[in-house]
């Protein structure tokens, strides 16, 4: 199974690389495959290659649900 997760662009850098943040981590990561991005967007980050740009709102969208499995899962195991 494979899990690509929405990132925000904080940080254009040289080379085809940007460096993004989600929920306060940050990294950098390869934008090669995706044309015109900028500073702000979200892009389906996987394995270190952004795939795509996602809209802001379908982002913050699968970030409340990635938050809302990981906070079950949680309960779960307690």
């Amino acid at each position: 199974m494979c899990l690509a997760i929405p990132v925000k662009i904080i940080e254009l850098l040289d080379d085809g690389m940007a460096r993004v943040s989600m929920e306060g981590v940050t990294k950098v990561v390869s934008i090669a495959l995706v044309d015109d991005v900028a500073v702000g967007d979200y892009v389906v980050l996987h394995v270190g290659y952004a795939l795509s740009k996602i809209r802001p709102e379908e982002a913050e969208k699968t970030l409340a649900l990635l938050r809302e499995a990981g906070a079950l899962a949680a309960g779960a195991a307690s």
